[in-house]
């Protein structure tokens, strides 16, 4: 199978045998590679994970460590129906990797967003150490509204280690105490001498044009500063790679093929370093990534689009922005609307004239409107919500390297290029590998599984319990004496007439239990 190229990002080990889960006894050690924590990569032994690799990624193809380990060394587990929340966009998932939730209850609805209370003329990087500052401040420390993995652990007495190659890794412990928990995000830390040490050796983080080294740079920085004393509970791993070369050029490119072999020379290290401490045998892994990836096929100028039609649509407000007006929030494969007093008329008029373009995918409205779902049908309905939400169109057509996928997205990359954030099944679906002691060997799962999945599934077996329902379930049937589940599917359709013909979006949406997994959606004028 021909899809995204994008494989690694997360990783998850827990130490311990099958018998701690159902007895409570002995102590786990959890490892996550952050690029990607539920959908997967192909890793030896499941350590490494990484980032936008689509479940019928590239890498699984050409055979790397992680795929010969899996199949010939520890017993692994393969969920073959992994996706994501809403938006395949990398912090959503890796936040609702790491609390178990939904962006309507984690408050992350995007990468990129607009609040008025920390930024009134702009949008907001929503990982940005000075945004999350600002965010911790007006909620009174709930800027992420619910507690990480991280946190949890370290709250109940273990000891945590995350190392991340992007920002993103602030927001899995933001409030690490140096004395139970580690956190380096992009070269840096909370606490600047956590890092002293590492730049004495490896010298400083390199740029942002070498994600290779960058990767490199952080993975030694867990194997040999990180864990020199020893390996905690829970560590997480999140590369940069092959993401970052896939936005540069496209899945299937001869260079996001080397960078998803860069990835795996990264998670050959790091199961080294745990052969080295004796812990390979006792440790859980979980190989997954944050997304899946597609190539853009055109790239749509929405804020001169919508300029043209009459609307005052901005990317930036010049001065206090006044009712009626609107802000464009671009995130690639969609885009957020905020419309400023939430103005019924306007929003209104927006909608019509998006479900009228040939762009359009699948539109979302805080209030119910004909054509349209509501923001609550898909768990991102908050008090930060847009008022409007467009993911663009898709087709299954096989971009320059025969990699099936391609996308309209934003004006912020041009066409020919990567990128996701659509609901493409390309975008959507990604990949899941567990291997350990307390996953079941050689199986692959045909039950829907998600990025919320990881947190429930990785504190069980570590004994903790969260303080808070998740909206992820424990990924039972992987493990010993399972209970059979079952699952259901469903597609919702929203028509609306106009004169010249009829917009029609459909959404794909998977059950097992009271969990919700978002398959695929897509939309259009049908004249």
């Amino acid at each position: 199978m021909m899809a995204n190229a994008n494989l690694w990002r997360a990783l998850c080990l827990f130490s311990g045998s099958r018998g701690f889960i159902r007895l409570g006894i002995n102590w786990r050690r959890c490892f996550v590679d952050a690029r990607s924590i539920c959908p997967g990569t192909d890793s030896p032994r499941g350590t490494c994970g990484g980032r936008g690799l689509g479940r019928d990624a590239a890498g699984f193809r050409q055979r790397t460590n992680h795929t010969r380990a899996l199949e010939t060394g520890a017993p692994r587990r393969h969920f073959s129906k992994s996706s994501l929340g809403l938006s395949s966009a990398t912090i959503v998932n890796g936040t609702a990797i790491n609390t178990g939730v939904y962006p309507d209850r984690s408050g992350v609805l995007a990468n990129h967003d607009y609040r008025s209370e920390i930024d009134v003329k702009r949008s907001i990087d929503v990982e940005n150490a000075r945004v999350v500052r600002k965010g911790d401040e007006l909620s009174g420390r709930k800027y992420i509204a619910l507690p990480t993995i991280a946190e949890l652990i370290r709250n109940g007495g273990g000891k945590t280690t995350i190392a991340t190659a992007k920002t993103v890794g602030l927001l899995f412990d933001r409030h690490a105490d140096p004395r139970s928990g580690q956190n380096i995000f992009a070269g840096d830390s909370a606490s600047p001498e956590a890092i002293t040490e590492i730049v004495k050796t490896l010298g400083a983080f390199p740029p942002a044009t070498q994600p290779a080294d960058r990767d490199a740079w952080t993975t030694k920085a867990l194997t040999d500063f990180l864990w020199e004393k020893g390996i905690p509970q829970f560590s997480l791993l999140w590369l940069s790679e092959p993401d970052d070369t896939e936005h540069k050029t496209a899945p299937g490119a001869p260079t996001a093929m080397a960078a998803i072999k860069s990835a795996d020379h990264n998670l050959a290290r790091v199961l080294a370093a745990l052969d080295q401490h004796q812990a390979g045998s006792t440790t859980d892994i979980v190989v997954v990534s944050d997304h899946g990836f597609s190539t853009i096929a055109r790239s749509i100028d929405i804020p001169k689009i919508l300029l043209d039609a009459g609307f005052d649509a901005v990317t930036e407000f010049t001065s206090e922005p006044k009712a009626g007006q609107i802000m464009i929030v671009g995130n690639g494969g969609a885009v957020l609307f905020y419309v400023i007093g939430h103005d019924a008329a306007v929003t209104r008029q927006l909608v019509e004239f998006l479900q009228q373009t040939d762009f359009a995918g699948v539109i979302f409205t805080r209030e119910p409107m004909d054509g349209t779902f509501t923001l609550d049908k898909v768990r991102i309905d908050n008090e930060h919500a847009p008022d409007v939400e467009m993911a663009f169109r898709w087709n299954e057509n096989k971009n320059q390297f025969g990699f099936a996928g391609m996308i309209d997205a934003d004006w912020q990359r041009a066409a020919g290029k990567g990128t996701h954030a659509t609901l493409s099944k390309f975008d959507m679906h990604n990949t899941l590998i567990a291997a350990g002691p307390d996953f079941h060997q050689g199986e692959a799962d045909e039950l829907p599984s998600g990025n919320v999945d990881l947190a429930p599934t990785i504190l069980a077996i570590l004994g903790i319990k969260s303080p808070e329902a998740m909206d992820g379930r424990l990924l039972a049937e992987a493990m010993a004496n399972a209970e059979p589940l079952k699952s259901k599917t469903e597609t919702l359709e929203a028509k609306r007439k106009f004169p010249g013909g009829t917009w029609q979006q459909t959404l794909t949406i998977s059950y097992v239990g009271s969990t919700v997994y978002f398959d695929e959606g897509n939309g259009g004028l049908i004249r």
